[in-house]
């Protein structure tokens, strides 16, 4: 298995025999090496989508209709991309699971918003969530965009994932202290990655001070387009 980061909250996750592309922001996204893009999307099969921001979303029409692979997040946005824009899609919702090339991919909630720019104002795209992950013997919770929440509870007791992909940014999700705090109440991770973090100035640029919250804990700092073996 493994994990690479395409800056921002935009990841490559090689897993079972899918490569997903989650929130892939390519396009004016600063962190991202658009002479890498050939070697980020070769292989890909499935987008899996969080919330309908643009710095998640943006990419994901050209994406699709590009790769001819589906979309895959809140049934809402999906099916009327579906019969709207003609792509394909797998739409579903909270407490969902779906197989994705042998990976299992159950949608979980975040606290966050989701909408899109309208001519006159935000579009609804459903509501933000996050996914756990299962494959090749681990579970991977991705937490998308998303504030501390009660509802983490539940989900690190009944899913127990031992890897973390986490906001951990400040000012539009958690920053990094409260991302410490919420691993370490809430889950029992060996490894957590965080994103949605370096990307502009607003947002945090390193990731000590997760790393000190969270001792005995594998807390790697990604580099864009490197990959982790998980």
């Amino acid at each position: 298995m493994k994990l690479t980061w395409l800056g921002h909250s935009g990841f490559r996750l090689d897993i079972e025999s899918a490569v997903i592309l989650i929130d892939p922001w390519l396009s004016g996204n600063p962190m991202f090496p658009m002479a890498r893009r050939a070697e980020a999307l070769a292989g890909a099969t499935h987008i899996l989508l969080t919330h309908g921001h643009g710095d998640h979303s943006a990419d994901t029409l050209a994406l699709a209709r590009e790769l001819g692979v589906p979309v895959v997040g809140i049934y809402d946005t999906i099916s009327h991309w579906e019969a709207a824009e003609g792509i394909a899609g797998v739409g579903f919702n909270k407490g969902g699971t779906v197989d994705l090339g042998g990976a299992k991919v159950t949608m979980v909630p975040a606290s966050h918003s989701s909408s899109m720019s309208g001519p006159n104002g935000p579009i609804y795209t459903g509501t933000e969530s996050g996914y756990m992950i299962a494959g090749e013997g681990r579970m991977i919770y991705v937490s998308g965009d998303t504030g501390i929440s009660a509802e983490m509870g539940w989900m690190g007791e009944y899913f127990r994932p031992d890897i973390g992909i986490l906001s951990a940014g400040g000012h539009f999700t958690m920053d990094m202290k409260a991302a410490a705090w919420a691993a370490k109440k809430y889950f029992d991770f060996k490894v957590v990655v965080p994103c949605h973090y370096r990307t502009f100035p607003l947002l945090e640029q390193s990731a000590k001070v997760l790393a000190d919250g969270l001792p005995g804990v594998q807390v790697i700092e990604p580099e864009v387009m490197v990959s982790i073996a998980l």
